[in-house]
């Protein structure tokens, strides 16, 4: 399927069924998240009516399926870090390789740039080799990196911070 038929639109409550089918797969799966305790529709679904609600929150579709999503958030809750946000995305992982993510995080980079933001960070487990390479493709820098902070699968896994700097002012 070509990504040319693909959408990119404002997340809704009802992709919440679809939306932890695909996250639920790396919480089961892989270290890409530290959630070890797969999440339900209705716990979905109240996090994007949180997130989305103050938020730039959105899927990308294909055919009616949702293949993808992508979301910021502010990066720490003080005052002065109201600039500084972080962003997440996560794809169907039998949709890897068509340029959904870089579609998703380049829309998604704009709607932040348009809210002011300042700084973008991605918080990447550290074995997530594919998705380092992704960010620093879109431009992001590592910023950090702090080793065995969490405990999954049996083994300790570090994460990294990397950056995105949208303005200079």
């Amino acid at each position: 399927m070509e990504t040319n038929d693909m959408i990119i639109r404002d997340v809704t409550l009802a992709d919440a069924l679809q939306i932890v089918d695909i996250y639920n797969r790396y919480i089961a799966e892989t270290t890409v998240t530290f959630e070890t305790t797969e999440l339900t529709a209705e716990q979905m679904a109240e996090r994007i009516a949180s997130l989305s609600s103050r938020w730039p929150y959105i899927v990308a579709e294909i055919d009616g399926e949702v293949v993808g999503y992508a979301y910021a958030h502010q990066w720490k809750e003080r005052a002065a870090y109201s600039h500084t946000l972080e962003t997440t995305v996560y794809l169907h992982p039998d949709r890897k390789g068509m340029h959904i993510g870089s579609r998703l995080m380049g829309e998604l980079i704009g709607r932040c740039h348009n809210l002011d933001a300042h700084i973008l960070i991605a918080c990447i487990t550290d074995e997530n080799n594919e998705s380092m390479a992704f960010h620093k493709a879109l431009g992001f820098v590592q910023v950090s990196s702090f080793p065995e902070v969490g405990y999954k699968f049996g083994r300790w896994v570090g994460v990294i911070d990397m950056m995105m700097k949208l303005s200079e002012g």
